[in-house]
């Protein structure tokens, strides 16, 4: 599929890389954008997808929603956009492989957020943080003031937004916004190397894992662990389990399929 604003690479071992391309707009989210988004996400086969790759072209990883489109938005367009973008990131928080977040520069706004619906954040050290938003008269409308809370904590969540301050790559490290900070020149490996060190994994097992850790998010403790109970015994209908214990009983790597 041809996409106007996104790169699509495909590597070995189900491997996708979806690269933000709009260095000019420093890959800022309108319509189209987040349209695109929608098809890229929806076209995806989690049959031959294990691990998603997101990352942005330019300095920008996504410097934030599009100003331009939003400044004239009514109240009912701002609520449409508000829920596109919403429903955009909750897919990929969705999608049944892990989802890593390439973070190689600006992440503000929508970016910060799209981030944020993404398994696991590894940044640049140029990278920069920050829900702008009330400085615009506006609030985080791509879920943010749902996950970044979740992520880092009420307190700083709240001192972030209602600020609006930046933060570089260390602080967000600091706060848990990030898993880790390399210098720019190695993102591209440490991202390879987190990919290999997942691939070596029995993929429906670290399915089941990202669907038991989702769905745990909002429940309670007896919930949670029903949860968990329902997802481990599943494992042990699949061929993955057979052969890792078959594997780790017989001293020999273990060989997974795809799925």
């Amino acid at each position: 599929m041809d996409y106007q604003f996104l790169k699509v690479s495909e590597g070995a071992e189900g491997v996708v890389t979806l690269t933000l391309s709009s260095p000019a707009t420093l890959n800022a989210l309108n319509s189209t954008i987040l349209a695109e988004l929608e098809l890229f996400v929806d076209s995806l086969d989690p049959d031959k997808v294990r691990v998603l790759v997101i990352t942005g072209e330019g300095k920008a990883f996504v410097a934030g929603a599009d100003i331009s489109e939003m400044a004239h938005l009514s109240e009912p367009e701002g609520y449409e956009f508000g829920v596109r973008g919403s429903r955009v990131f909750k897919k990929i928080e969705d999608l049944p492989f892990p989802v890593i977040a390439a973070v190689n520069g600006f992440a503000l706004g929508g970016g910060c957020e799209l981030a944020m619906a993404c398994d696991i954040r590894i940044a640049s050290a140029k990278a920069r943080f920050g829900q702008p938003e009330v400085g615009l008269g506006i609030i985080p409308g791509f879920s943010g003031t749902y996950r970044l809370a979740k992520l880092v904590g009420q307190g700083i969540a709240k001192e972030l937004i209602y600020t609006g301050r930046m933060i570089d790559a260390d602080e967000a490290l600091q706060i848990g916004l990030v898993n880790r900070v390399v210098a720019p020149e190695e993102l591209q490996g440490a991202v390879d190397a987190l990919v290999a060190s997942i691939l070596k994994n029995a993929p429906i097992a670290v399915s089941f894992a990202k669907a038991c850790i989702n769905e745990n998010y909002d429940l309670d403790v007896d919930e949670s662990l029903a949860l968990e109970n329902r997802y481990f015994a599943k494992c042990f209908a699949t061929a993955d389990q057979k052969e890792g214990m078959d594997a780790f009983l017989h001293k020999r790597k273990a060989e997974f399929k795809c799925h």
